[in-house]
């Protein structure tokens, strides 16, 4: 039986160092592509799409395409309630693209409407209503990754809302919050259907935006590293991590995700430096906040940058006594890092779904945990799962673990055995039972 063509959007794909909502949405086109289903990516990078192919295939992959300028989006908005239309992308093969994070995902068309997810956020501010957009031999299904005001004409329109986080924490992020409260609502009144992450997450949906829970699914996510990186052997990792960073394999804490309010690292740093454990912290993270005061207590203004061993080009660290801050790492190095780990310490105020937990569950490292949004729904007891406003209980857990080596191996075992309950093959199962009453 034929699949329905399914389009997914590039929101967070186009990004250079990507986001969870990036590999949640890479994830999502890998698994939908093995089960069969045609992939159309739609992207709204700054580059038109002309008549010259090369040139068309060189903008996509450019990022220093000129901005939006305010005339263009006046412009665009005269015309944006007609709709808009994508133009094929031609990915040929003459620009290697080998630099894009783990490859171009799964597809067999890509699209591109010039700044497309900008123009629909100022139109939907202008009049309203989500902004239509289509393109030639469109797709049955248009599966949008993040709550944006757009729909695909002719199609199936579903969405993901990964948490409800801005309004159930106000304070620990930067969104518009009376714009997103106006997306989701009228995602909520409007979608064909409603795709979560969590069961904590098809609450907070059902009860905030008055949802029937019969139009929302909680499909879970995947734990899906590449095989070369789970099948790395162990004691190259471990040269690895010594000779790059000069930290002893199972002789360290580890932190990793975006530096903001909701990961509280403020609390983990007060924890660490509480617990006066021997082996060094490490965080791993960008600032994706306004001000650096979670990391007040690393002894450096603002968290900001010292010259140190560590290569440049890949990230800057950050050393204050045993605390360690790496700004970026790709995956291959942030995965070894997590490997020779003694346990990945992850009380985050509230999380959608929190995939560093599986990430490091499946990687075999034990895991601290908070016990607030779905952290203990995707951990089970598969973890050391702690208060993450009490500084006290973070603590003791990281002396915990630094002091009872048959501690660290009970949570690591327990750690692999939970990851399958999150396998892709059980992702795709789920995806499939979805796309199908969809038909």
């Amino acid at each position: 039986m034929t699949k329905p063509r399914v389009m997914i959007d590039g929101y967070n794909l186009a990004l250079e160092k990507g986001t969870g909502i990036a590999t949640y949405a890479r994830n999502l086109s890998g698994h939908l592509s093995e089960l069969g289903y045609p992939i159309d990516l739609l992207y709204g990078v700054r580059a038109s799409v002309g008549k010259n192919a090369l040139l068309s295939e060189v903008g996509f992959f450019d990022p220093s395409t000129r901005a939006l300028k305010p005339t263009e989006v006046i412009k665009r908005l005269a015309t944006s309630p007609l709709g808009t239309t994508a133009r094929q992308v031609p990915i040929t093969g003459k620009v290697i693209a080998r630099h894009v994070p783990g490859g171009l995902p799964k597809h067999e068309r890509i699209f591109n409407f010039r700044n497309l997810f900008t123009i629909s956020r100022w139109h939907f501010r202008t009049y309203g209503q989500f902004m239509q957009t289509s393109y030639d031999q469109s797709a049955d299904i248009a599966h949008w990754t993040y709550p944006l005001p757009i729909k695909l004409k002719n199609a199936a329109n579903i969405y993901t809302i990964h948490d409800l986080v801005p309004l159930r924490l106000p304070y620990a992020t930067l969104d518009n919050k009376r714009e997103f409260l106006k997306t989701v609502r009228k995602i909520a009144d409007k979608a064909d259907h409603i795709v979560t992450v969590s069961e904590v997450s098809k609450r907070d949906i059902v009860e905030l935006l008055g949802v029937d829970e019969r139009r929302v699914t909680n499909t879970y996510q995947a734990v899906n590293l590449p095989s070369h990186i789970l099948n790395r052997d162990e004691d190259e990792v471990r040269n690895e991590v010594a000779s790059i960073f000069g930290l002893e394999h199972k002789k360290f804490f580890l932190f990793f995700g975006a530096i903001e309010p909701k990961k509280n690292i403020g609390r983990i740093i007060e924890a660490y430096l509480a617990s006066q454990v021997s082996y060094p912290l490490v965080i791993v993270g960008q600032l994706v906040w306004k001000n650096a005061n979670d990391l007040r207590l690393l002894g450096v203004p603002g968290g900001g940058k010292k010259t140190d061993v560590y290569d440049p080009t890949v990230g800057h660290v950050t050393r204050s006594a045993s605390i360690v801050r790496l700004e970026y790492l790709p995956l291959s190095l942030l995965t070894s890092l997590i490997r020779c780990a003694r346990s990945v310490v992850f009380p985050s105020l509230y999380e959608g779904f929190g995939l560093p937990i599986l990430e490091a569950m499946q990687l075999g490292t034990a895991v601290i945990t908070g016990s607030e949004g779905a952290n203990p729904e995707i951990a089970g007891d598969s973890a050391i799962v702690v208060d993450p406003y009490d500084v006290n209980a973070i603590a003791q857990a990281i002396r915990d673990v630094a002091n009872d080596d048959a501690l660290m191996r009970y949570y690591e075992a327990e750690g692999l055995e939970r990851a399958k309950l999150f396998s892709p093959e059980r992702y795709a199962e789920r995806l499939d039972s979805l796309y199908t009453t969809l038909k």
